[in-house]
């Protein structure tokens, strides 16, 4: 997805394309659907207060989000609600139940599937390269650990009665993330080491993922997490 993409490249296809595969794993007559939605469906909301940690009662605000035309997180939004509408309807309506879970992760690391760089691996290079200097507290998981809350949401069945999981592992300043990679990439002394100055943004919301992590779920360390997605990177020759 482009980073900057319009309202209408991501608002329709997130929508219909969720309603479609519902339809066609209901019709498949699948027990459970597990749908990676995203905390951009939670904590986009004026009335979160500062400082807040916020659970999976917490939606995103649509009005808010229109009005700001934050599309990728109003794309999320509703098609989360969506999908959970849709498994209230095929559980009281049909004589086959669809469960329908959705798993919220935040900002995903780790290591690349794929040689290229998606949007995710590019935020977090130019926040390397001073790029981008913003300087904020972000929620961030290992795409590992998404991976295994994913299979947790899909075989546990204690997983139905929360409807949505939260899959956030950190929360760290991005001045904390670039000092990480130093200390533990000293071979990228030349990209790292020169004179920056963090301005100051707004900070993310933070999160809970208490519920996943009641079913079982547990995360790997940030310094793991920054490791190895910095070597696939450097693998990868995006570094380079």
């Amino acid at each position: 997805m482009a980073l900057f993409a319009t309202r209408a490249e991501i608002l329709a296809p997130a929508v219909t394309g969720t309603r479609n595969v519902l339809r066609a794993s209901h019709a498949a007559g699948a027990r459970r659907v597990v749908v990676v939605s995203s905390v951009g469906a939670v904590i986009v909301n004026p009335r979160i207060p500062d400082g807040a940690v916020v659970d999976e009662d917490c939606w995103s605000d649509e009005d808010y989000c229109r009005a700001t035309e934050n599309w990728y997180c109003l794309s999320e939004t509703l098609a989360e609600c969506e999908a959970l509408a849709y498994g209230e309807k095929a559980g009281t309506t049909t004589t086959t139940t669809t469960d329908v879970v959705t798993v919220c992760p935040p900002w995903v690391l780790g290591p690349l599937l794929q040689p290229t760089v998606n949007t995710t691996s590019m935020r977090l290079v130019s926040y390397l390269t001073g790029e981008n200097t913003d300087e904020k507290m972000r929620n961030m998981v290992d795409v590992r650990d998404v991976a295994a809350a994913l299979v947790l949401a899909l075989e546990t069945p204690g997983a139905a009665s929360g409807r949505r999981l939260i899959c956030s592992a950190h929360a760290m300043k991005v001045s904390e993330m670039v000092g990480l990679v130093r200390s533990l990439h000293p071979d990228l002394k030349q990209l790292l080491d020169y004179p920056r100055e963090f301005v100051q943004v707004e900070d993310e919301k933070g999160v809970s993922s208490k519920r996943l992590q009641a079913l079982g779920w547990k995360f790997r360390t940030a310094e793991e997490t920054l490791r190895d997605t910095i070597d696939s990177y450097k693998a990868a020759g995006i570094l380079s």
